[in-house]
């Protein structure tokens, strides 16, 4: 009797794939028979990325094995002259307080009316999430031939990758800016060169609750045909 292939979201959200179904008694993990069932799984895992907000992302978050694997996901981005334009830092909770201080001075020097309460909030926003990292990409210096934007693409491409591991291993992912990346007191708390530019923190958890899917846009929406 064949095997059944299907992946599903369960209840909190989370994808599940099963690489394969087998009869009763029989059911294992595999490697990809073939590559229409490689190209159908890549597509579930994909499609199937949600972006859950850090405050619906609870513990427990990737262990230290499978935090360096969604890492290492990262190293398999394009990459032109293997130049690595990008690297990530992670905020461990000794340094959480830290980060906080950093997003109220950011707020303050932004809003010199802000309330405390809105400072707090602020603040509050670096203990969300088990995993939390920032993500840093190197715009100039290195090779000149490979551009500013070049370097993005690559970075993006960098992240995706982590998100879709992340996806896969049963978590939880979001990306979230704000003005606070620009702050001199942020940049200066994680080290950043002048050609460096603060793209977005990254975070990983367990979901603990998450909102409907959104509906994708239709791919005639962002795919045209060239006619000279």
């Amino acid at each position: 009797m064949p095997g059944v292939r299907r992946a599903r979201h369960d209840p909190q959200g989370r994808l599940r794939v099963l690489h394969l179904l087998r009869p009763r008694g029989s059911l294992r993990v595999t490697q990809p028979p073939d590559s229409a069932f490689a190209a159908e799984w890549a597509e579930t895992l994909i499609h199937g990325r949600r972006t859950v907000l850090p405050k619906r992302l609870a513990e427990p978050g990737p262990d230290a094995a499978q935090l360096q694997r969604i890492l290492g996901a990262a190293a398999a981005a394009p990459d032109h002259h293997d130049l690595v334009p990008w690297r990530f830092v992670l905020v461990p909770a000794s340094a959480r307080a830290a980060l906080g201080e950093a997003f109220a001075t950011s707020l303050h020097e932004r809003d010199a009316l802000a309330t405390p309460g809105q400072v707090e909030e602020a603040r509050t926003k670096a203990f969300r999430s088990p995993v939390l990292m920032l993500a840093i990409a190197r715009t100039g210096g290195g090779d000149p031939e490979i551009s500013a934007a070049e370097r993005l693409v690559s970075a993006g491409c960098a992240i995706q990758n982590m998100l879709l591991l992340a996806s896969a291993l049963g978590f939880g992912t979001s990306l979230t800016s704000g003005k606070a990346l620009r702050s001199q007191g942020l940049r200066a708390l994680f080290g950043m060169q002048p050609e460096e530019e603060a793209l977005c923190f990254v975070s990983i958890g367990t979901i603990a609750g998450a909102k409907r899917a959104r509906v994708r846009p239709a791919v005639d929406r962002y795919v045209s045909e060239l006619k000279p």
